[in-house]
């Protein structure tokens, strides 16, 4: 039996967490800190204007963003691993893990809605394990809509309002107490609300200041929260735009070759972070043996990466 979350119950808050749910506390920092909220929304919103329609760099930056998770879980597990496991390439690393990389992933770029959290969490596969310490039933589903109607209360900023779900997530029994995946998930989407081109907010490698709490004060909290979202924005705009400039150069460098499919598959590789040498052929609609020529080539050119180092099963990407 998992007790309640303390503020699902009739006893009185601990005076070390009495304030971490408090509205009142967090609308005050929000006041505080609105010059820095200001940067981190407009930052987002340069990221949302380079972003949109881009699904390929989407997938980047939530590939980015679940090694960022996973890593902060102490479960280290790139980005290229967690791709060739979509794909369904061979992947020595903890199935589990990498069964919970592609949750987050999904969720990232915008599968189930937030608000519904049992759905959200995949709390309706039957035959999965309960993670140690997670609620169930009726104290799951209370937890959920005590949370929910938190956030809705407190008339915050979406950012604000995902600081404030990151620190009160663990005191609801919502998860085990040593994932991180779920919350951050969870508070990446919500925080995107305001957004139409972006079904995430990215926190990338800050998120190891933010997901695991610190301690500090509503206002510390979030002030590290808002730091990281503007950081994390800025480099992944910064990242988009070094992609385009990869693709503008690479087309310069094969502009010379006879044919158009070197350019082809540039263009497939900078919409889709990872190809395999069939996936590129369908792209350029060409025959398996033309796609395996031009890859070679631009491989040797140094324009493009092979990410297996073997011979079978070869994934491409731009450098």
């Amino acid at each position: 039996m998992i007790d309640p979350p303390w503020f699902l119950s009739d006893d009185p808050a601990p005076a070390r967490t009495s304030r971490l749910d408090d509205a009142r506390d967090w609308r005050a920092a929000q006041a505080e800190l609105a010059v820095k909220l200001a940067r981190a929304a407009q930052a987002l919103g340069a990221l949302e204007a380079v972003m949109s329609g881009d699904t390929g760099m989407i997938r980047r930056l939530a590939l980015a963003e679940v090694e960022a998770m996973l890593w902060a879980e102490g479960t280290p597990l790139s980005r290229e691993e967690i791709g060739r496991d979509l794909m369904a390439a061979r992947a020595g690393s903890d199935r589990q893990v990498l069964a919970k990389a592609r949750w987050a992933l999904r969720r990232l770029e915008g599968q189930a809605d937030p608000r519904q959290l049992r759905s959200f969490l995949a709390l309706h596969r039957v035959g999965d394990a309960v993670p140690a310490g997670r609620a169930t039933g009726e104290a799951f589903d209370a937890a959920a809509r005590d949370l929910l109607s938190r956030l809705d209360d407190a008339g915050l900023h979406p950012l604000t309002r995902a600081a404030m779900a990151v620190t009160l997530w663990p005191l609801t029994g919502l998860s085990g107490p040593e994932d991180i995946a779920e919350a951050a998930s969870f508070a990446a989407r919500i925080a995107a609300a305001d957004l139409t081109a972006l079904p995430f907010t990215p926190i990338g490698q800050a998120g190891r200041r933010v997901w695991r709490s610190q301690g500090g004060s509503v206002t510390d909290r979030l002030d590290r929260w808002l730091e990281a979202a503007a950081a994390a924005a800025h480099h992944a705009r910064a990242e988009a735009l070094r992609l385009d400039g990869w693709a503008a150069r690479a087309r310069d460098e094969v502009a010379h070759v006879k044919g158009d499919a070197p350019a082809r598959v540039i263009a497939a590789l900078r919409a889709t972070p990872l190809m395999t040498t069939e996936m590129v052929a369908q792209q350029i609609e060409a025959s398996r043996d033309t796609a395996e020529r031009v890859l070679a080539r631009l491989h040797g050119m140094g324009l493009i990466r092979e990410m297996t180092g073997s011979r079978r099963f070869r994934l491409w990407s731009a450098p």
